[in-house]
């Protein structure tokens, strides 16, 4: 196959259709059972893909439900406070998916009577909705016959095309958003999504594919020419940086603690615009650099810090190290975006994993 972006490889009707009931046939009996596939309702199908993205079935599993006893529909999720939904959300990560799926319930009651909307520009025109949790929802919820393509299917596309290089490529994708178009079942368009990830997630997998399981490995011209270990190329990653960040916990005679909102050293992935400790990013010496960050930012001049065991934390490519350094302090400042909390109750407002991590280094807890 030539390493460009062009398909040239067509099945035929009969051969197309062959494929799509073994796909079928295949997902019907072995589908994981889990609660978003056990509803038609949109809002709850829309929660799920939301709460899908870049994140692991796993994680997503016991945040779910809780989610949704919460906020149990989109006209109570429109009517939230962003803190109460970026706590119900917390730990999850990638906060940004929190606030549009607000900010796209305020939109789907004022502008569509609270249903999901069920054309495609209308759906895209959704804070937080792109091509593919679109095509998604609506073929779920709606049987709309819109192919979705994400990573585990684009895999399983390029394998049974024996499609080479890098599949993020624009007109590489493209190509494969067509293709996943031409082979979608229009009238099971939404299991047949959900096969096709389902068969990149457990069969097709990125390394060591199990062809030997694989329903449709008679289609594949990867499997058939043994290319599949070689389709796709991998991706090349950035080079992980490490990153240190000093943080204070800074306790008062009541063992109260100081959260701030705007730190010096904002971070929006790290700590996501939510409440955490004041903390800054550090070269060599993390414990003057905190204290001048206090100084500059808090008038605080802290004579001595107990510094705890350091905490790892993973964002993107980049290794994260959380340096934690406790102080007591006569009196906490009160400035705007500044709140006052006993550390045992920290989780009664919205804060990052980061932060949770550090809080367990002075609780003595496992994070």
């Amino acid at each position: 196959m030539p390493h460009n972006s062009r398909v040239k490889r067509r099945l035929s009707p009969r051969a197309v259709t062959a494929l799509q009931q073994s796909l079928l046939g295949w997902f019907r009996r072995h589908r994981r059972a889990y609660p978003w596939r056990t509803t038609d309702d949109p809002y709850r199908i829309w929660v799920a893909e939301m709460m899908l993205q870049q994140t692991r079935i796993a994680a997503v599993l016991p945040h779910y439900e809780r989610f949704l006893a919460t906020f149990s529909s989109v006209n109570i999720l429109a009517g939230s406070k962003e803190s109460e939904v970026l706590r119900a959300w917390s730990g999850l990560g990638y906060y940004s998916r929190a606030r549009n799926l607000r900010l796209a319930a305020q939109k789907i009651v004022a502008d569509h009577a609270g249903r999901f909307p069920r054309t495609l520009p209308e759906a895209l025109a959704l804070p937080g909705i792109g091509q593919y949790t679109a095509a998604a929802v609506l073929s779920i919820a709606y049987g709309v016959p819109l192919a979705a393509l994400d990573g585990n299917v684009a895999r399983v596309l390029a394998r049974l095309h024996a499609l080479r290089g890098d599949l993020r490529q624009p007109r590489r994708w493209s190509a494969l958003q067509r293709l996943a178009q031409d082979l979608l079942s229009s009238e099971s368009a939404g299991d047949w999504n959900q096969a096709l990830m389902e068969l990149g997630e457990l069969v097709c997998t990125p390394q060591n594919p199990r062809c030997s399981e694989c329903p449709v490995a008679a289609s594949c011209v990867a499997h058939t020419r043994c290319l599949a270990d070689r389709i796709p190329a991998p991706r090349r990653k950035p080079r992980p940086v490490t990153v240190l960040i000093a943080a204070a916990i800074l306790r008062d005679n009541d063992g109260r603690v100081l959260l701030v909102r705007d730190p010096g050293a904002h971070d929006h992935v790290l700590f996501s615009r939510m409440w955490q400790f004041p903390a800054v990013q550090v070269q060599n010496h993390a414990e003057h650099e905190l204290s001048m960050h206090l100084s500059a930012t808090f008038g605080l001049n802290i004579d001595a810090f107990e510094q705890l065991p350091a905490a790892k934390h993973g964002v993107t490519f980049r290794k994260v190290l959380l340096l934690p350094f406790v102080a007591y302090v006569p009196r906490l400042p009160k400035l705007a975006r500044t709140r006052l909390l006993a550390l045992e109750q920290l989780g009664k407002v919205p804060v990052s994993s980061a932060t949770r991590k550090i809080a367990a280094t002075v609780l003595g807890t496992a994070p």
